[in-house]
């Protein structure tokens, strides 16, 4: 059975272990300190040893398509090459970096973000498919605004292209594999769910037909950027309120992986997921100081439209918060049901926090196989920037009483990190408690910093 500290196969390229560092939003843009802010960001985790590091969703296209404000976009050459510089500081710490590589679709900021939306009117909300009655519905109550163009056939063969010479720029600047979105709403999932993708080209219809646009992304990458690495998350939409559908069931996406396995794609990240931009992907505690903080009212009331759709957001929040209460390795069972059906890798994240759960994912118990190859982890990074020195090699850290007790990461899961990006803040950790630990923990040499 395999360990947390064992390397991992993917598509050809060795990863060090089987700990990653999932993708996050980096809030880095595309200015000047673009680069800089990247390898700040993201050099840490390679640093105490993290054997993969996924950088966050990047877009292909260099307008529109941003789900967040502060996302990078790679679609120009001569700023992707620039990255070469982030790349070879993963790589002088042994790591290996992906790549992952999305458009929002109707999850862009050109749909929900008041503020952004006038300031570029003339930005279309690409779309799959006439959007679904409940987002219509939205629209006529004012809590959205959608003037969707859905894309015709050539357009999305255009942005399939997009994706293959992204990916090929990336790997000119030495990315190790290309991480495709594959859920959270972006375009992918839109393509590949039935609440969304109702055309009637070659693109929709079958499940199989669903899956085209994926296909197609394989293809522009395979004959951009040659035989790097492919892996995308797989969506089951399973966490979606009641009479909402059709939707993706787990059988479905199961059977997405098998399809993509078949079509070439070296690793799937399984993700049970709603076919909203809800807390279904990032479970937890209700973010009160987050909320409450006055220095980013006026950026909540820029992104969401005034005072009074803030506070109707935030109660939506705190709906979702009681709705996806926090459940450890909630895609487990998703990830164990896929495992048994590919030969691929398959790479679990959502709620893991401990050690022990780690080892017990990758190697099963007394009665049941392993649910995955390798285990990541999104929040925690935020909280622990340097976490993987706390993780990896077989660590355990002792209690106060001396005995041997399991690692556990620092954060909360509270999302006070996650709400204020709305308004282009940075992701970090904003919660007291946490910070005080981590700063105790960095004195007394956890991270290898050497402290007292």
């Amino acid at each position: 059975m395999a360990t947390l500290e064992d390397p991992l196969d993917i598509g050809g390229v060795e990863v060090p272990n089987r700990l990653y560092r999932a993708p996050l939003l980096e809030c880095a843009g595309n200015g000047p300190d673009a680069v800089e802010t990247l390898i700040d960001d993201l050099e840490p985790a390679a640093e105490s040893g993290v054997g993969l590091v996924c950088q966050g969703a990047t877009i292909v296209r260099g307008e529109g398509g941003c789900a967040a404000p502060g996302m990078t976009r790679v679609h120009d050459p001569a700023f992707v090459s620039r990255l070469s510089r982030l790349t070879d500081r993963i790589h002088d710490h042994g790591g290996r970096i992906f790549l992952q590589l999305e458009h929002g679709g109707l999850r862009s900021m050109e749909t929900w973000h008041a503020a952004y939306r006038a300031a570029n009117p003339g930005l279309e909300q690409l779309a799959v498919s006439r959007p679904p009655w409940p987002l219509r519905l939205l629209d006529r109550l004012g809590v959205l605004d959608y003037d969707p163009h859905v894309l015709s056939t050539d357009e999305v063969y255009e942005l399939a292209a997009d994706f293959g010479r992204s990916a090929a720029y990336a790997v000119d600047a030495g990315y190790d594999g290309i991480h495709v979105s594959g859920a959270n709403m972006g375009i992918v999932q839109q393509f590949l769910s039935p609440f969304y993708n109702r055309r009637e080209d070659e693109f929709g219809g079958s499940p199989e037909a669903r899956l085209a646009f994926l296909a197609l992304v394989r293809d522009e990458v395979r004959d951009r950027a040659g035989d790097v690495p492919l892996m995308t998350k797989v969506p089951a939409e399973t966490p979606s309120p009641p009479g909402i559908g059709p939707r993706l069931s787990l059988d479905d996406g199961v059977e997405i992986a098998r399809r993509l396995e078949r079509l070439g794609y070296d690793a799937v990240v399984p993700v049970e997921t709603s076919v909203f931009w809800d807390m279904s992907v990032v479970r937890g505690a209700y973010p009160d100081r987050a909320w409450e903080n006055e220095s980013l009212r006026e950026g909540y009331d820029a992104a969401f439209g005034g005072p009074r759709r803030r506070r109707l957001v935030a109660a939506a929040n705190r709906a979702e918060s009681l709705w996806y209460d926090f459940e450890p390795a909630w895609n487990e069972g998703f990830c164990r049901r896929v495992r048994e059906a590919v030969a691929i890798p398959v790479l679990a994240e959502g709620g893991i926090r401990e050690r022990g759960r780690m080892d017990r994912l990758l190697g099963g118990g007394s009665n049941e196989p392993p649910a995955c190859d390798a285990v990541g982890m999104a929040r925690p990074f935020y909280a622990e920037p340097r976490l993987g020195a706390r993780l990896l090699d077989g660590e355990r850290a002792a209690d106060e009483g001396g005995r041997e007790s399991d690692v556990r990461v620092l954060c909360e899961s509270c999302n006070n990190c996650t709400v204020p990006q709305v308004t282009g803040a940075p992701g970090i950790c904003r919660t007291p408690p946490v910070l005080r630990r981590r700063g105790e923990l960095e004195r007394a040499g956890a991270y290898g910093t050497g402290g007292e």
